[in-house]
């Protein structure tokens, strides 16, 4: 599935910048060698970083 459909960025590639560190919208499209173009996108990225924080949190505990 796309998330990005300006840069053709695919949920996997968002997941795979995620799982490398990247905590912001801006990092993820650092990661896929893209930059926010009408940022539609953004609100899906910060959902999936929020998802993953909230991953990691019950991992901890």
């Amino acid at each position: 599935m796309y998330v990005c459909n300006c840069n053709g960025i695919r949920e996997r590639q968002v997941r795979a910048a995620i799982a490398a560190g990247a905590t912001k919208p801006a990092q993820i499209f650092k990661a896929c060698d893209s930059a926010a173009q009408c940022a539609r996108c953004v609100c899906d990225m910060r959902r999936m970083l929020d998802e993953s924080r909230e991953t990691m949190r019950f991992a901890a505990e």
